[in-house]
This record gives structure tokens, C-alpha cells and sequence, in this order.
């Protein structure tokens, strides 16, 4: 298949390829180059976006799908009461099947319409409303990593669970997954470390060796949550180090959400391991929880994405965080003279490659990358045609569902 329009992607972060009017061959999936002009002899479909800019489909790397019916609530509150009157309330209700289907029906088709179309999502505690939201968003073509939440301390009753029966309910899953998934992976998901017991984190460790899992979960995100994991692990040096001790802070392969307040051994330990930071800017100033010095960690030479916590993120939108990352960054700028602030192009890459790298090859278009793509439409005015990067500028910041004519995975349309 050959896909004609105006693409634009970042090979690195201080990178923006822009190729004008060329043509994509797309061949079981897979990019394999771009040209001028299709060969005389050609067979394969050809695609005509025209003056359309195509961009790779966003990747987010931090999503609580749950949440998704309480964006835009309770953000009065800080982190740690925020959690207790809004969004365990919610999760609650995922005990009911029938009602974890609707909404996380409703949550996958919207991330589809805002073009996130491969995602690491937390679910909730319960086994048969997470394996709900596998199926959903397997049928519905899109990548992820989705994981089951697991609580045994420090929770309300009715999301508390039994450590044995926590680890038990997870293996389950995991073995499930890889039974009957093609597109869909499991990753383990202790909620943070207050909520978990050094039993069932020794567990998931554990589970991770076993079938070489990949992590997720939170860190320092709020100086009351620093705090209290200090409390809770006063023989260990840090929040990380606590991750680190129980085999969940695993190389390459694990996403750490917010780390807003990291020490210099902490980003030194991050670093050696290439986690992947998952910086959530909507959400820190939804939530009150502060700024990651983004330039500083990128500079360091940490793994940073931009995601968007959903609902502590009140949209999913990718290119709206990627705005407000980049306003974040400037104001950022304006109190610390070594920070510089976010460019556009590192924008694009923070939301594409630098987290697609997690799935695999995706969020580019490089030779062997998937083809994940978005073909975005903004109207010309007559007189005033905008070039393919104002076309990126003005959708990240002023673009919606509405501006997304077609969506890519695996270089079949959805």
C-alpha cells in the first residue's frame, strides 16, 4: 500500500522529519520507505491524503481507565483525599461487570477518536472487569498494556484485597492475556507502594521474573504521599529504593507516573535502568502535586513521556497534553535559568517515539516501524495555506476528534 500526504515525525527528540507530498509504502504493517512518485508498474492500493498532514498516533503511557468517568471532578482537593472521595468511590462500582463494560467501552472508543491508539492503562482490582477492558480494546484494534490493580493495605474495605487472592487473580490474568491476545499485553500494576504490603510486592516481583514482566505505578508524586512512604520504609533510602527492593523497578521495562520530587541518587538509579517516566503536567497542576523539571531529567539523560493520568488528567486528548506540557515547561522556564522550556517537536516526540519505544517499534515512521498513524484535516482558507508544520502547531493546540479523518494500526484503518 502507498499513502500519499504531508508527514511529520521525530526519529530522536531533537529531530522533526517533515516530507512533503511523498508517498508512504506500507507492506504487512511495516513502513519500508517513502518516494516521490509510485513506480510505473505498481499493483498496491495508493492512498491520496492531499494537502493533509500525517503524524504517528499518539502513545500514552499513564491512564487509569476507571477514572474515566470522573475527569474534571474534585480538584479542590489535593492527591491523597482527592483518591479517598472521588476515585476509589468510583472503582468501586467496576464489581459490577456489566457496568465496567459500558464505561470502559466508552473509554476506548474515546481514546480511538482522539487518536491515542496504543495506551498503559491501570484498571481496577477486580479480575473480571479488567479482562473486560482487554477484550474492548482488542476488538476495537487497539495496542496496549493493561493491568489489574492490585491494593492489600491502606484502601477502603471494599477495594482491599487478600494478598494471596491478589497474586493469584493477576497470574490468572497474565496467563490469559497471553493465551488470547494479540495486540493486548499484561503489565503488573501495584498501585503505589502505600498500597501495597511487602508481601505482595515480594509476589509481584516474583511474577515478574517469572514471565518477564514489565511494571507500572506511581512516584512521588505528592510530598504527603513522599512523606508517608517514608514512614512506611524508614530502612530504605527512598521511594524508588523501594521499588527497587522488591524487584519492581525492572530495566527497560518499567513506567513510573510523576516522579515530581526525585533526589539525585533517585534519578541516578532511574537512569542506570532506563525507566520511563511518565510525566503527567494536567494532572500535577489539577492536583495541586507540583512540576517535574522536565529539561533537567531529559538533559540527565532520563526516559520521560508525556501522558495523561486520566481523570487526575481531565482529558485524553494527547495533543492538548502536549500543549499544556509545553506552557507548563515555559512558565517552568520563567523560575529556574537552567531550565529551557519545550519545544513543539520535542512535544510530538515525548507523546509518539520516546514512549512507543515501551510497545516496541511504534510512534514512528522509520523504516520497520509500525504504521500507526493519524491523518489530521485543517481547512485552508484561500490566500492563507498553511505549510504541514503550522498545520501541526495550530491541531496541538486547537485541534480536536473532529480534525482526525483517518487512524492507522498496523497499516490497517480503523
Amino acid at each position: 500500500m502507498f499513502i500519499k500526504g504531508n508527514f511529520l515525525y521525530t526519529p530522536s527528540r531533537t529531530e522533526l522529519t517533515i516530507r512533503e507530498n511523498e508517498y508512504a509504502h506500507i507492506e504487512k504493517g511495516i513502513i519500508t520507505g517513502f518516494c516521490k512518485e509510485v513506480p510505473q508498474d505498481n499493483q498496491e492500493e495508493v492512498v491520496d491524503c492531499g494537502r493533509d498532514i500525517i503524524i504517528p498516533a499518539f502513545v500514552d503511557l499513564h491512564i487509569h481507565a476507571p477514572q474515566y468517568i470522573n475527569r474534571g471532578l474534585g480538584f479542590d482537593e489535593e492527591l491523597l483525599p482527592w483518591l479517598e472521595d472521588y476515585t476509589f468511590p468510583a472503582e468501586k462500582r467496576f464489581a459490577d461487570p456489566d457496568f465496567a463494560r459500558r464505561v470502559y467501552t466508552a473509554f476506548v472508543r474515546r481514546l480511538k477518536a482522539e487518536g491515542t491508539l496504543c495506551f498503559s492503562a491501570f484498571a481496577t482490582i477486580h479480575k473480571e472487569a479488567t479482562w473486560q477492558l482487554m477484550e474492548i480494546a482488542e476488538k476495537e484494534g487497539l495496542k496496549a498494556y493493561i493491568g489489574k490493580v492490585n491494593m492489600d493495605r491502606n484502601a477502603p474495605d471494599y477495594l482491599l484485597e487478600d494478598t494471596d487472592q491478589s497474586l493469584a487473580d493477576t497470574e490468572e490474568l497474565i496467563l490469559r492475556c497471553r493465551e488470547e491476545m494479540q495486540r493486548v499485553r499484561f503489565i503488573a500494576t501495584p498501585r503505589f507502594v502505600p498500597s501495597t504490603t511487602e508481601k505482595l510486592m515480594t509476589g509481584l516481583g516474583r511474577l515478574c521474573e517469572k514471565y518477564d514482566l514489565p511494571v507500572q505505578s506511581h512516584l512521588s508524586e505528592n510530598r504527603n504521599e513522599v512523606a508517608w512512604v517514608r514512614e512506611l520504609h524508614p530502612d530504605l533510602p527512598s521511594y524508588t529504593a523501594v521499588y527497587d527492593a522488591f524487584g519492581l523497578l525492572r530495566p527497560q521495562q518499567t513506567i513510573m507516573a510523576h516522579a515530581i520530587y526525585l533526589s539525585a541518587e533517585e534519578r541516578r538509579l532511574l537512569k542506570s535502568k532506563g525507566i520511563y517516566l511518565a510525566h503527567c503536567a494536567q494532572s500535577n497542576a489539577n492536583l495541586s502535586s507540583g512540576i517535574m523539571p522536565l529539561r533537567r531529567n531529559l538533559e540527565e539523560g532520563l526516559t520521560c513521556s508525556i501522558a495523561s493520568d486520566v481523570a487526575a488528567g481531565h482529558t485524553p486528548a494527547m495533543n492538548k497534553q502536549i500543549a499544556l506540557t509545553i506552557e507548563v515547561s515555559k512558565l517552568y522556564a520563567l523560575e529556574h535559568e537552567k531550565e529551557k522550556a519545550l519545544t513543539i517537536g520535542e512535544g510530538l516526540y515525548l507523546a509518539t517515539k520516546g514512549p512507543g519505544r515501551f510497545y516496541g517499534c511504534t510512534g514512528s515512521f522509520e523504516k520497520g516501524y509500525a504504521f500507526d498513524a493519524l491523518v489530521i484535516h485543517l481547512e485552508d482558507i484561500e490566500g492563507l495555506e498553511r505549510t504541514p508544520f503550522e498545520k501541526l502547531q495550530q491541531y496541538i493546540y486547537d485541534g480536536d476528534d473532529r480534525n482526525i479523518v483517518a487512524r492507522y494500526v498496523n497499516g490497517k484503518r480503523l
